[in-house]
């Protein structure tokens, strides 16, 4: 006789635990629920293999104990069932068997995906133990889900808070900025009072430049980063692009050598930008000594792009040289996501962006396919 003690559509109330008993004796029901109901556990009941199939589909179990002798359908083609559906896959079985012990039947329980095999008459404190762990797991999984799950709403909170405050920054930073030119014409021309406009100028373009990377970075993490390729001769970017960081670093020492045309198909201002992300971080950390950017074919299908400075990156910190905000902040430094931000402009063209220590120098290395996307 199949009976059930619970509706099928029952829910536990918040913070319980499922577990699922199935068996078509309505005493051993009784008995199970009796022995395993607890503040935090709730027990579902099951007369039938449909009837379970009915309250997995419903509900989330931490755990389901299977009679294996049931008419209609055994513990073992329930267990295959609940195998082949993606909400039951991942649920431990016990089975519980009143036949004597044999080896070929539990071997065929553990290939139907049962974790444990117990002979009945059970041991009250052996099943209780069993199934305590097997909630405890449950409840501690179900708890990292909901830390995990927290912590995602508030990336994604604070990710569309910095994309629009950093949108909005853009109209002050540039009314501030043409303000700042404009009082460099006009003011007299007192050193004093040209050495704070520029340096005004300077932080206001600083901080324009941690803007657009900030919002760079919303693009890449939310996936709006888009290309707009064309075709394009990579030395002639090169060389506006070196000619800005001589402007921006006019201390700085940035030599250009270009082997040949190097036509390319790509996006303009994203592959100046990567230009610009490395021969800034290179005359940053070059210590003053010589920048060199140098491009040359690379095969029939792409090119390469070297930006090398004097010096050496640490062991250590060239795992995580791309990772984005890495190290402490310091604002003369920027946010840390110059290289970040290269290398996926790079990826995002097909290429590749690797770094290495060679002769004394740091050489950053982009290899971009001659068609963006294509690598």
């Amino acid at each position: 006789m199949n009976v059930s003690l619970s509706a099928p559509a029952a829910s536990p109330s918040p913070g319980k635990a499922n577990v699922l008993v199935v068996d078509d004796v309505a005493e051993n029901l009784v008995a199970m629920r009796a022995l395993l109901q607890r503040d935090d556990v709730e027990v579902l009941c099951a007369g039938s293999g449909t009837e379970a199939l009915e309250l997995l589909l419903a509900n989330e179990v931490a755990v389901a104990l299977l009679d294996v002798h049931m008419p209609e359908m055994d513990g073992f083609s329930l267990a295959e069932l609940m195998r082949g559906a993606s909400r039951s896959r991942e649920v431990p079985i016990i089975f519980l068997t009143a036949s004597p012990s044999d080896p070929r039947r539990a071997f065929k329980g553990y290939e139907a995906g049962a974790v444990d095999f117990l002979h009945k008459p059970v041991e009250p404190q052996v099943i209780a133990g069993k199934v305590k762990v097997f909630v405890e797991l449950f409840q501690q999984r179900r708890l990292l889900r909901e830390r995990a799950d927290t912590l995602e709403r508030a990336l994604q909170l604070n990710e569309t808070m910095m994309a629009v405050l950093t949108h909005d920054l853009r109209t002050p930073l540039s009314a501030m900025l043409v303000c700042a030119e404009k009082l460099a014409m006009q003011l007299p021309d007192d050193a004093r009072v040209q050495r704070t406009l520029a340096h005004l100028e300077n932080s206001g373009w600083r901080m324009a430049r941690m803007v657009e990377q900030l919002l760079d970075f919303s693009r890449i993490r939310s996936g709006g980063l888009h290309l707009q390729p064309q075709p394009l001769e990579l030395g002639d970017l090169l060389a506006g692009a070196a000619g800005e960081m001589r402007r921006a670093h006019p201390d700085a020492r940035i030599g250009l050598q270009v082997s040949g045309p190097l036509p390319l198909t790509g996006d303009p201002d994203r592959l100046a930008q990567v230009v610009a992300n490395l021969v800034g971080n290179a005359v940053l950390h070059g210590s003053g000594g010589q920048v060199e950017v140098a491009a040359a074919a690379a095969g029939t299908d792409g090119v390469l792009l070297r930006v090398s400075n004097p010096g050496r990156i640490d062991d250590a910190l060239m795992p995580r040289l791309f990772e984005p905000f890495k190290g402490s902040f310091r604002s003369s430094h920027g946010l840390g996501l110059g290289l970040f931000i290269a290398q996926q402009f790079v990826l995002a063209h097909g290429g590749r962006l690797d770094a290495v220590n060679r002769d004394e120098q740091v050489h950053f290395e982009v290899w971009l396919p001659s068609v963006a996307g294509r690598g």
